[in-house]
């Protein structure tokens, strides 16, 4: 799951310089900028859309102004690849048809391949929409089309240019020298048969470009989900150094804790939308879809499997124990440490006994990695002297820590029957399973408040748990989410019930962790 507070975010700048030169509102999340030395063919494609009946939109002017850039050392296309993940509806058939017709148009012999999810779906949308545009527009006179079953092709007799389609086979763009190969629908491919076909076809061709392009997919779309990583970290990689690859990248996405509902969230993810689509359209694709896959369609989210249901989370009971007003009483905290199983992420979540005798469960901090948890702990162990601080052991992930927190002076108490605050609470098997088990009570039995924070949340509704004896624990293995938040404050709740009443209750500060 990824959140708007743990998502990386481009410089200020790069917005301002998109909405200066193109009017572009709606930035994507990941970009290549634009690079005033180069010299661009965009205008040229921009024409061409322009023929084809389809005037471009500034995000389309800025992706094709950013992919037909030149080096000016070598004439060549900058990009021998360009990456676009947008989604549905917002003119990615316009851009990709203008691709290829720009390049039939301004070389001679050009190789140009089309794959989308099957053949039968290259063809269609090759011969419904991309012949149908063609024929319907000024161009129509420059082009013919080849419709036999095998040799498919928009023929362009001028430049003796040719634009067909393949399947996606390990077979695929196999012959010629390839030009453009262009890959629609890149959600449905499970590997990488199609650009390991069509990469070697390029490899002598000076100006050859592999585009891809696709909305979000799933957790089987394993090359789409290869490629937006690399992407995402291609283009962290180049700010930060200042040294850009000869790879272009755009992606518009939407973090999960962003309301889908939102018409925010639409304007902040959709760059089509107020051109060619509306607010009523999107909010009646919310009304009539399934909310993940308007969350894939809409937001560029990838969908994922829905939970299994398990008998030991009372997930649905998760709700009604919200509470936007729930405080933490100073002199009743508990704060507990857990690290996800591969290290990613570590939480610290509190519980504290409120006079009214139901328990709020917060999570004080959820970040990347490990090494800031120890001074965090420190620092809140300072300020609210906790009835205890409990993490576990038993080879656990945040077991790891426990040799750090001793040294840094939170100690394990020596007589375990009088602890003292802010002692560390190391948990054992039985321990754990006692602590879920007085979770799964407080959901059941209406004793729990929380404040509804995303993590939180994802973590309940994802969680899975393993048989102990005849008892049972969470399971980070088997959840389909990161679970240390809600193992943070499952552990902090027993640390309170368990260390609370054999300490003095004699401290008194503030009523937030802000």
């Amino acid at each position: 799951m990824t959140t708007t507070s743990e998502i990386w975010r481009p410089p200020s700048e790069f917005a301002e310089d998109l909405e200066e030169r193109y009017g572009l509102k709606c930035p994507p999340l990941w970009g290549t900028p634009r690079n005033p030395d180069r010299p661009s063919l965009g205008p040229k494609l921009w024409r061409v859309m322009e023929k084809l009946g389809a005037p471009p939109m500034p995000w389309q002017k800025y992706v094709s102004d950013v992919a037909l850039e030149i080096d000016p050392a070598t004439g060549l296309f900058a990009h021998r690849e360009v990456g676009l993940s947008v989604s549905r509806q917002q003119g990615k058939t316009e851009l990709c048809l203008a691709a290829q017709v720009h390049r039939a148009l301004a070389w001679r012999r050009q190789n140009i391949v089309y794959a989308a999810q099957t053949r039968g779906m290259a063809r269609q949308r090759w011969e419904d929409e991309f012949w149908e545009k063609i024929s319907d527009s000024d161009l129509a006179r420059k082009a013919r089309i080849r419709k036999s079953n095998g040799n498919e092709a928009i023929l362009w007799p001028g430049t003796r240019s040719k634009m067909g389609i393949t399947a996606n086979t390990e077979k695929a763009g196999h012959g010629p020298a390839l030009d453009l190969g262009f890959i629609d629908e890149a959600f449905a491919h499970e590997d990488d048969r199609l650009e390991q076909a069509f990469s070697p076809a390029m490899t002598t061709r000076p100006m050859a470009q592999l585009w891809w392009a696709s909305a979000g997919g799933t957790t089987k779309s394993v090359w789409l989900n290869k490629k937006r990583a690399i992407g995402r970290a291609l283009i962290e990689e180049a700010w930060k150094t200042g040294t850009w690859p000869a790879v272009c990248y755009f992606e518009w996405f939407a973090p999960d804790d962003m309301d889908r509902g939102d018409p925010a969230t639409w304007y902040a993810t959709l760059p089509a939308l107020g051109h060619t689509v509306t607010e009523a359209v999107i909010a009646a694709e919310l009304a009539k879809m399934d909310p993940s896959e308007f969350d894939r369609a809409y937001l560029n989210r990838t969908r994922r499997p829905t939970p299994p249901t398990d008998p030991n989370v009372p997930k649905g009971k998760w709700p009604q124990l919200v509470d936007a007003t729930s405080k933490p009483v100073a002199t009743s905290v508990a704060f507990a440490i857990d690290v996800s199983q591969d290290r990613s992420y570590a939480t610290i979540g509190a519980a504290s006994l409120r006079k009214d005798g139901k328990v709020h469960e917060e999570v004080v901090a959820h970040r990347p990695g490990t090494d800031w948890v120890v001074p965090a702990i420190v620092k809140l162990r300072r300020l609210w002297n906790p009835v205890a601080v409990a993490v576990a052991g038993s080879g656990a992930p945040a077991s790891s820590l426990i040799d750090d927190l001793v040294a840094a002076g939170i100690n394990v108490p020596e007589d375990k029957d009088r602890p003292v605050r802010g002692d560390l609470a190391v948990m054992r098997v039985g321990d754990l399973a006692e602590a879920c088990g007085q979770q799964a009570d407080a959901m059941n039995q209406d004793t729990a408040r929380h404040l509804d924070q995303v993590p939180l949340t994802a973590a309940v509704n994802g969680a899975r748990t393993r048989r102990v004896g005849d008892a049972w624990t969470l399971d980070r293995t088997a959840s389909q989410v990161n679970i240390s938040p809600f193992c943070a404050v499952t552990f902090a709740r027993w640390a309170l019930l368990i260390r609370g009443p054999l300490v003095e209750e004699d401290y008194d500060i503030g009523d937030s962790f802000a």
